[in-house]
């Protein structure tokens, strides 16, 4: 129904935008990922996918096609909601998680916060030959594996600060690749400025 809505930047968190345009304030669920592209916007141009349910009507936006072609095609997976792919999409970019797919790393998948290893195989199974074809180009999980002791430091660090779990581990993910090889407590230190 909606391709895209346009507007200005009313309310902005790393889990919704409220976008006004002609008049009207459209809330909108958006992914850390989406967050991090609008953030330092006025306006801002947000591609919809709506849902209607029995008790809601809910919009999810993103910053690209692509995302939301990626929102569409987790969302088709038995089992996996709206909320769900959200939280998908703010732990691993669109490309990342292609490549994670593609991959069949099942164990990363499942670091997505209230996602399950059966479901993240599913998502796996489901979405392997599903993935090409949408613009995207398959960017490698290099940084950690889950199991890098300087990433999972960072992390305990952060959400005992009060950061939610997911939030830190996109910003370290992040960070991690752009100061390759810097101590802990510098990771943790660029962390907070984008946190």
């Amino acid at each position: 129904m909606y391709e895209y809505i346009s507007g200005r930047i009313a309310s902005l968190t790393p889990t919704y935008v409220v976008i006004e345009a002609g008049g009207v304030g459209y809330y909108i669920h958006i992914s850390l990922q989406t967050f991090s592209e609008i953030e330092k916007l006025k306006e801002a141009r947000i591609f919809i996918h709506f849902i209607v349910r029995e008790d809601a009507q809910i919009l999810y936006g993103f910053s690209t096609r692509q995302e939301r072609e990626v929102f569409r095609r987790l969302i088709s997976v038995s089992g996996v909601g709206g909320n769900t792919a959200r939280m998908v999409l703010s732990t691993y970019s669109p490309a990342e998680l292609s490549s994670i797919i593609s991959s069949g790393n099942a164990r990363l998948l499942k670091n997505v916060k209230g996602l399950g290893m059966k479901t993240a195989e599913k998502i796996i199974v489901e979405l392997k030959d599903k993935m090409l074809g949408i613009g995207l180009d398959g960017e490698e999980i290099s940084v950690m594996q889950g199991g890098d002791a300087v990433f999972e430091e960072a992390i305990a660090a952060l959400t005992q600060l009060g950061f939610p779990k997911a939030a830190s581990e996109k910003v370290v993910r992040a960070v991690m690749k752009e100061h390759a090889g810097v101590p802990v407590e510098d990771i943790i230190r660029f962390s907070l400025k984008q946190l």
